[in-house]
């Protein structure tokens, strides 16, 4: 895999345990692959056992000495999540790092999840809150664990539907998508000021990648269609230069905000080049929708009536 143009530090991760969702393909495997680099034992956390397995491989044939389990997890399946997260409770290790990658992107008609939530807002959103409070007891216990959570600069259209949140009305999958990807955010931060309140230990904070290419801008669009080709527009901006930049790139503010002690809790970082698509990671521009403390603890609220997940009220 090629090195990004510009790179950051990592610190030395030996004797810590991470889990990313989603880490055989795109900016899952770029993340899972510079943990391994650095020295943590890495939980891949995918839906494909195949796929999965070919990930590590492929891993242990750049870095032999990578420490690498495989471990099955659908995000849009809630009592997947829950197993998940038992048999990672039953090992009893503690978890340093979660980073909660996974995504589906704008299918082009509105799919549903097991559970029957709208595909993105359940497997994005609630699939990864749901999986953090399981995985609670395991993030307290490291004693100062990193949970850093994907969003994405299309964030900025988002706002959430109280009235609807599974998009039953009107169905839009640009703005299902953007209403997603808010509500991973709103999770990070609300998730950050309740560790703080009520002393969990740890570090929540979430990341975008800009505009990088990965199987996301082909697999979500295509879905159902038998097609496998991205829609024009995404094909049409991929021929311009300096708008679209590789996966290794693209991981670097995920993995700044999981592994940099200097990452605070609560921040939101992206690349530094204009418009945020491409670049170094700085901290980003917050969308509006995100200011607003209320809409934070109301979807909270909401995500743990619809999962069943609850984080502890008071310790």
């Amino acid at each position: 895999m090629m090195t990004p143009t510009f790179d950051i530090r990592m610190p030395d991760l030996h004797g810590q345990l991470a889990v990313v969702t989603g880490a055989n393909s795109g900016l899952g495997f770029g993340l899972t692959r510079r943990l391994a680099a650095a020295g943590a034992a890495v939980i891949l956390a995918v839906r494909n056992a195949e796929k999965g397995r070919q990930a590590i491989q492929q891993l242990l044939a750049e870095y032999p000495q990578a420490n690498l389990a495989l471990e099955l997890i659908d995000l849009a399946n809630l009592q997947s999540v829950h197993s998940f997260a038992a048999r990672l409770g039953a090992a009893g290790r503690p978890i340093n790092i979660l980073i909660n990658n996974a995504g589906v992107m704008m299918p082009p008609r509105r799919y549903t999840t097991t559970d029957d939530f709208e595909l993105q807002f359940g497997a994005n959103h609630l699939g990864h809150f749901a999986l953090t409070a399981w995985l609670l007891p395991l993030l307290r216990a490291a004693g100062s664990a990193h949970v850093t959570t994907m969003s994405s600069g299309v964030n900025h259209l988002g706002r959430i539907r109280f009235g609807d949140l599974q998009w039953q009305q009107g169905y839009s999958p640009a703005l299902a998508y953007a209403q997603s990807k808010l509500a991973n955010l709103l999770f990070a931060t609300e998730l950050d000021r309740r560790s703080r309140q009520q002393g969990w230990g740890i570090r929540s904070n979430a990341a975008h990648p800009g505009v990088t290419r990965t199987n996301l801008q082909r697999s979500g669009p295509s879905m159902g269609t038998g097609r496998s080709d991205e829609p024009l527009m995404m094909r049409f901006s991929k021929a311009l230069p300096g708008i679209w930049q590789e996966v290794p790139q693209g991981c670097l503010p995920a993995l700044f905000a999981a592994t940099n002690p200097l990452a605070p809790g609560g921040a939101y970082y992206g690349p530094d080049g204009f418009g945020e698509m491409t670049g170094m990671p700085k901290l980003a521009r917050l969308p509006r929708g995100a200011n607003d403390p209320a809409v934070a603890r109301q979807l909270w609220a909401i995500s743990e009536q619809l999962t069943g997940a609850r984080f502890p009220a008071n310790d």
